[in-house]
């Protein structure tokens, strides 16, 4: 009798973990839903409605998290039992952030829609037919236990990337020629990010399941990279400059990023001097620190102007936090060699910098 006790509630609390993630996918697939509407609506009272609902994301959040660990303790479990409750953990993470994003996304909504012009706003649906149906999937996938579902899902991930990538590029082609309004692109660039990011949560559950299934663990190709970030006043000539440098030495375990403290667009002279140098840029879209996913994740941050401080009011936990001051050519003013001579100066800085942080991070065995 007592076996079937323990066995009876062992499946009680099974039960009560499963119906609780349940739950928690329904609002934050909810969250996500209702957010898109809220911004190809223009509907502020749906934004509204998703901001002020993701706090009760965080309290299922939080009861999930209790649920789990009870499980632990009170029952100890082994093998799939445990890895049950460590997925669920996981899953339950995933799906607060997507409650984030989703909080996020209605707040670009609530900019968008005090705009008076017509936006093109239709083109979001393109990503919004993608992330939903992954979140969705995804969410099923663990419920169901479904391996190759959740292959699946991984594989659209690429997908999205690539949606991602075109309407980013044919909004600031708009904003370029004039068919769109500065005030409305960022808000808009932050919605495709945000919902790019739903993907990449729809993914990170679907390898969460396929570790619960299999008992392997899956990893993505730029997991364990060491980040470096480059962060300066407007993200659009020195950062920009110093990621593009940073990728284009094809370091393997490193991967280089910028942000900036209000992000301007990228302009004609820098370029051009970065396509002489072989880069196309013309698809970067500079970016607000503010809008750079997981920056406590960041293992270096590079200051290149004292400005950017304010970025970093306290000192990273754990981040290495370097600074590398440098003129910013683009606001140089002068003749075309002079301002050439500028940009080349701060060119060969940037890269000498970035090949000594490299070998000196190599030289202590990392990565």
């Amino acid at each position: 009798m007592m076996k079937g006790h323990l066995e009876a509630s062992l499946q009680e609390d099974l039960d009560e973990i499963r119906q609780k993630v349940v739950e928690m996918g329904g609002l934050a697939e909810g969250a996500v839903g209702s957010s898109i509407r809220a911004v190809l609506g223009r509907d502020r009272h749906l934004a509204y409605a998703v901001i002020l609902r993701d706090r009760y994301i965080d309290e299922v959040e939080k009861q999930l998290d209790r649920l789990c660990l009870r499980f632990l303790v009170r029952h100890q479990p082994a093998a799939g039992l445990l890895r049950f409750a460590y997925t669920s953990i996981r899953i339950n993470l995933e799906l607060e952030r997507v409650g984030d994003y989703a909080e996020a996304i209605a707040r670009e909504a609530l900019r968008l829609s005090q705009i008076e012009t017509p936006l093109p706003l239709d083109r979001l649906q393109q990503i919004a037919d993608l992330a939903e149906p992954m979140l969705h999937d995804a969410i099923q996938s663990f419920i169901d236990q479904d391996a190759e579902l959740a292959s699946k899902i991984i594989e659209t991930d690429e997908a999205v990337d690539l949606v991602r990538d075109k309407l980013i590029k044919d909004f600031t082609r708009d904003f370029r020629e004039g068919q769109l309004p500065f005030e409305a692109l960022y808000p808009l660039i932050m919605v495709i990010r945000r919902l790019e990011r739903v993907s990449d949560q729809a993914r990170n559950i679907s390898l969460e399941t396929l570790y619960l299934c299999t008992g392997e663990i899956a990893k993505h190709p730029r997991s364990g990279a060491l980040q470096v970030l480059f962060v300066d006043e407007r993200s659009s000539c020195r950062s920009l400059m110093a990621e593009y440098i940073g990728n284009s030495l094809s370091e393997p375990g490193f991967a280089f990023s910028s942000a900036g403290l209000e992000p301007l667009p990228i302009g004609r002279a820098t370029a051009g001097f970065m396509a002489s140098k072989g880069f196309d840029i013309t698809r970067a879209v500079p970016r607000a620190v503010t809008s750079v996913e997981n920056l406590d994740h960041q293992d270096v941050i590079v200051l290149l102007a004292p400005e950017a401080r304010r970025a970093f009011p306290r000192r990273p936990r754990k981040a290495v936090l370097l600074e590398w001051p440098l003129e910013d050519p683009s606001l140089v003013q002068g003749t075309e060699v002079e301002v050439r001579t500028a940009y080349e100066k701060a060119y060969t800085f940037i890269e000498g910098q970035i090949r000594d942080l490299v070998s000196a991070i190599r030289d202590t065995g990392r990565p």
